[in-house]
């Protein structure tokens, strides 16, 4: 009797036991203690985010699964993502609209919000730093920073893996599109990139955009794309999730620390047809005297290699140096070093307009602005 007691309270116990532990499972912490009780995401889901959790249940319910990606996961890892960008809208960023044109469940909407960011904080960072950067230098700039290729590399650094042919069967951890076959057309708009172009040059670039586009109508749906456009497409997605999912610094800090940080010879994009009337012009702008050549030092002048350092001075005081083979060869390359040092002119101290956004305590600290470029 005693033990049939015993059995029935360890019996009871262990139920309650199994009853509380199944409750603990079955309650979620509220979303406060994990994003702050301030947090937009804690707001209804708007756009392509409403519509990308819309999609998430069909995407875990496929053989496809993002949660069972080994590859999708790692990379997500890679990129130090946070856990408010899930693992499903990374799914959605390596699929391009060449393979699914469902705008629910690929990369198309994201990109564009990661390219326009990507545009906007580029160009506020090189006109910050270099404020008297000349416009087709700073289109140049940007292009180095955020094309095509820089973000097919920027990608191709991340370990992004791209899947031969697109289809059912592929690991959803790869970057799925329709790749282009060699000697294939391009059958998307084309687009003119470059310096500004004279008065007189206008006809011309107009009559030949009217030419080509009628030879090749333009298409807003391309059939395929290349690896490196489809890496272009990724990164952009990226960075406009990071922007829906954490907000506008996070996806700042992500542009930093991955395009930003980057090396670019920004001095290599001049090309000077005339640089010594254009360093003429600018000191008679800026009402200083008139530059004189000088020789500074030279060796083995009667020699097959002679080599010949020409200082540009404007009164006592020196604008720019070069070396040469010859003495014009030296002047030239002073002049081009006199005129990248005036364009290239950077603060001490870079202040962005985007820094003082959503914070009242900081104040916005106005950066010069040039007269513009030198005109022959």
């Amino acid at each position: 009797m005693k033990r049939l007691r015993i059995g029935v309270s360890v019996g009871h116990f262990f139920s309650r036991r199994i009853t509380s532990l199944r409750n603990v499972a079955t309650v979620s912490r509220p979303a406060s203690e994990y994003y702050g009780s301030n947090s937009s995401l804690l707001a209804p889901l708007k756009g392509p985010l409403a519509s990308s959790h819309s999609q998430q249940n069909s995407l875990n319910s496929t053989p496809k699964s993002p949660l069972k990606s080994a590859k999708l996961a790692a990379l997500h890892a890679r990129l130090a993502l946070t856990p408010r960008f899930p693992i499903e809208t990374l799914a959605r960023c390596l699929t391009h609209k060449s393979v699914n044109q469902d705008r629910d469940l690929n990369n198309e909407s994201l990109a564009v919000i990661g390219n326009s960011l990507l545009g906007y904080y580029v160009s506020e960072f090189l006109v910050c730093r270099y404020p008297r950067i000349p416009k087709s230098i700073l289109l140049d700039a940007v292009e180095g920073y955020v094309g095509v290729q820089a973000l097919a590399l920027v990608a191709k650094e991340w370990g992004v893996e791209s899947a031969a042919e697109p289809g059912e069967e592929v690991d959803i951890g790869l970057l799925q599109f329709k790749r282009r076959n060699p000697g294939e057309p391009n059958p998307t708009k084309k687009r003119y990139y470059g310096r500004p172009t004279a008065p007189d040059e206008d006809a011309d670039v107009h009559a030949q955009l009217e030419e080509d586009l009628a030879e090749s109508p333009p298409s807003l749906e391309p059939k395929s794309i290349t690896h490196t456009t489809a890496c272009k497409y990724f990164v952009n997605a990226v960075i406009g999730g990071i922007y829906l999912y954490s907000g506008r610094k996070a996806a700042q800090s992500f542009i930093n620390a991955h395009v930003l940080s980057r090396k670019l010879d920004v001095g290599s994009l001049f090309q000077f047809k005339t640089p010594t009337k254009d360093v003429s012009r600018l000191c008679a702008r800026e009402g200083l005297p008139q530059p004189v050549a000088r020789i500074l030092s030279e060796t083995g002048r009667h020699s097959r290699h002679p080599v010949f350092l020409v200082g540009i001075f404007s009164g006592p005081d020196k604008l720019g140096e070069g070396a040469g083979g010859s003495l014009n060869e030296a002047r030239i390359r002073a002049a081009v070093a006199t005129l990248k040092g005036w364009y290239l002119y950077s603060p001490l101290e870079t202040n962005l307009p985007s820094d003082t956004d959503g914070d009242s305590r900081k104040k916005h600290r106005p950066i010069i602005v040039d007269i513009g470029e030198i005109v022959v």
